[in-house]
């Protein structure tokens, strides 16, 4: 059997079925196409610019590929396995359609370039999506944050109780992670969007091409600066995938909280049914499985950087076929990434939090100690002997398990005299709270100032 493939000249025998099978890479690269077909148009209309093209064989080219791209659309492409991937699969089609001119438009590049051009438009594209989906989720905290500006809970280090805190100081520093992310993604962004067009296979090309032109045409920061670097470089696919890992780590923090909170034992949070499921046997449970799962596919997208970054470490210059692999951990990440972002944003608006059980549970594990520690210092007490003072109070408490404020102002005094009425003051929650105004604080004029300042970071 003769060998048919674009690249078959020197070839006597086509290629083993299996091998056909294993090696092709359509069934996922064919996401593709609105990348490779406009790289293709750009190119091809800056082989015309070049003079390596007529204008009319460059318009046949262009108007042959916009008739490829609304078939795929509306879905009368069909795609074939033997042409391997999306690259020949609709450089053959072309040529079936417009004749011998369609055999021109690989003047001057590499399936090596092409891919490398397809593959960065794609991942470029993807970011910007992420970012329109992560702004939405922090304007969502931003949102829940305002309604909750004097809702108090106990804040917790090592899981513990350790202070009271505003549930709207607790929800925007998500909301601040989520503008990191931004900026990761934006930064990733910027370095995927490099043409490397004129590359061609590893060494560059001899025909006239112009890469600035073509990288102007699709919107694109720069252009490659060595051709071997170019046509190897997957360096954005880690980038991105490690601002990926990032993101589902964040997400994955609060899904924990959201977990721990709808335990009835906590009860902070109740979940609404478009996000909970239910129990097979046990009628009453309603369980957190969105957040679980969410939990869980972050190791996915862990696992997706995992294998990128072990793809390219034994990789010599320049393309190596082990590259064919780059797509699917990009691709499954992008689902993830994608579908989390969004049904965290819609989940979180549906959230119900309970503030009298936030409040109630104020009232254990001390959280005000910090408070009277802090009174005892006021009245001269040096820190150290007022932490010693405080944690006998909170041994007293224990023992007659009472909260400190409800101590009898003798009890405490038997403590220390120097404490006087007034310390019932200083332990209560909200004030607590309302005292820590230092910028970044749980207070109520640093929580407005975050809200401000993320609000315009958002615009």
């Amino acid at each position: 059997m003769a060998n048919t493939k674009p690249w078959g000249g020197r070839f006597q025998e086509g290629m083993n079925a299996s091998v056909e099978a294993y090696t092709q890479s359509v069934s996922w690269d064919s996401t593709l196409f609105e990348q490779d077909i406009s790289g293709s148009c750009a190119h091809a209309s800056m082989l015309a610019e070049q003079g390596v093209l007529t204008p009319d064989e460059a318009q046949q080219l262009i108007a042959g590929l916009e008739q490829i791209r609304n078939d795929i659309h509306n879905g009368s492409f069909q795609w074939k396995s033997e042409l391997e991937d999306v690259h020949m699969n609709i450089e053959s089609r072309l040529t079936e359609m417009v004749g011998d001119v369609g055999k021109k438009l690989h003047t001057g590049r590499s399936r090596n370039d092409q891919v490398a051009l397809d593959f960065r438009l794609y991942v470029s594209d993807r970011l910007r999506e992420w970012i329109r989906l992560a702004k939405k989720l922090a304007a969502m905290f931003v949102a829940r944050a305002e309604e909750h500006r004097r809702t108090v809970l106990p804040g917790c280090t090592h899981m513990q109780p350790a202070q009271p805190v505003s549930l709207a100081h607790h929800l925007l520093a998500y909301a601040w992670m989520l503008t990191r992310d931004m900026r990761r993604f934006t930064d990733a962004e910027r370095a995927a969007r490099i043409c490397p067009l004129g590359a061609a296979a590893l060494a560059g090309t001899t025909y006239p091409l112009n890469p600035t032109s073509t990288a102007k045409k699709l919107g694109m920061y720069g252009v490659f600066a060595n051709s071997m670097d170019a046509v190897s470089d997957r360096d954005f696919v880690l980038e991105a995938l490690f601002c990926a890992s990032t993101a589902m780590m964040h997400l994955s923090r609060f899904c924990e909280e959201i977990i721990i909170w709808s335990n009835p034992m906590f009860g902070f949070v109740k979940l609404p049914d478009a996000y909970a499921t239910g129990s097979s046997i046990m009628p009453q449970k309603k369980n957190p499985d969105v957040a679980e799962l969410m939990r869980g596919k972050t190791g996915r997208v862990y696992g997706d950087l995992t294998a990128m970054l072990t793809l390219m470490k034994g990789l010599p210059m320049t393309y190596n076929r082990d590259l064919q692999e780059d797509k699917e951990p990009f691709l499954d990440a992008d689902r993830t990434v994608s579908a989390s972002l969004q049904i965290m944003t819609g989940m979180l608006k549906e959230l119900i939090f309970d503030e009298q059980r936030m409040h109630a549970a104020l009232s254990r594990g001390f959280v005000n100690a910090t408070e009277l520690a802090d009174y005892l210092v006021g009245k001269g007490i040096p820190f150290r002997e007022a932490h010693r003072i405080t944690g006998n109070a909170v041994a007293m408490a224990e023992k007659q398990h009472c909260s400190l404020e409800e101590l009898s102002l003798e009890q405490l005094q038997a403590l220390n005299s120097s404490i006087e009425q007034d310390v019932y003051t200083v332990l209560d929650y909200e004030t607590a709270v309302a005292r820590r105004n230092i910028s970044g604080g749980t207070g109520p004029d640093s929580v407005e100032q975050q809200i401000q300042t993320l609000r315009t970071l958002l615009a």
